[in-house]
């Protein structure tokens, strides 16, 4: 490994490798945190309507969301597109022996096909998700404008109020550290790949499982360390 990183990654690769994977998924990732969003304003508010605090709908959606439920909604969408899509091309590329030509030119295919793979996997997905994270944002502003009867203003008005640093900061450490999970699964999932057509499906399929069981409890893991450190602070709101 050591070698590799000192001969360098790739990066025109990488580059390529984010666009298959990171610019064909913008679309799916952007309609999915629409919905998530407008979802999130809609649970949120049956709660807030009874007791008369609807205008607080704006910053606890918001909080919510980005802190907890959008993160982990989103990556499980992505690690669908975008953890299945790698793990599928690198287990094919296995089974068909195009691994063991590589090694026969002289090359490593963990530094010319993993690696540069793995960063973009990465990239792609924490950049993806804090796009998402954005959208769930528009989606609950559209839902509460058009059929909760919240004002767009006031909507937007009581982010800044309940949704402070902390928050942001908790949901972009949450996407960082899902797209590093689903890089890591499929990449290995992928290179690990034996048995033909049937084993580069079963490799989808344990790829998607871990890939999803494992996001849950790092879920569970960041946020009993976020609220840990959050109490030790000693920090007012969320």
């Amino acid at each position: 490994m050591k070698g590799l990183m000192t001969k360098g990654v790739r990066w025109s690769q990488v580059i390529d490798q984010m666009y298959v994977t990171g610019v064909r998924s913008l679309p799916t990732t952007l309609m999915a945190g629409l919905f998530v969003g407008a979802i999130m304003a809609i649970q949120i508010n049956l709660q807030l309507r009874d007791f008369g605090a609807q205008s607080f709908l704006g910053g606890l959606a918001t909080s919510v969301t980005i802190r907890n439920v959008g993160p982990v909604l989103i990556a499980f969408i992505l690690s669908g597109k975008v953890g299945a899509y790698t793990s599928a091309e690198l287990g094919t590329m296995q089974v068909t022996d195009q691994m063991n030509a590589i090694r026969c030119l002289g090359t490593d295919p963990i530094q010319y096909l993993i690696l540069p793979r793995m960063c973009a996997v990465v990239l792609s997905s924490f950049l993806l998700l804090i796009v998402g994270l954005m959208m769930t944002i528009g989606g609950g502003l559209l839902m509460a404008n058009l059929q909760l009867g919240v004002n767009s203003l006031n909507f937007i008005g009581n982010i800044p109020k309940l949704v402070q640093w902390w928050s942001v900061g908790t949901g972009v450490a949450k996407s960082f550290v899902f797209g590093v999970i689903i890089a890591v699964i499929s990449c290995y999932r992928g290179y690990h790949t034996v048995g033909g057509a049937v084993g580069v499906g079963k490799t989808v399929k344990d790829s998607a499982v871990e890939t999803l069981v494992i996001i849950v409890v790092a879920d569970v893991a960041l946020s009993a360390v976020s609220n840990v450190i959050y109490a030790l602070l000693g920090m007012d709101q969320l």
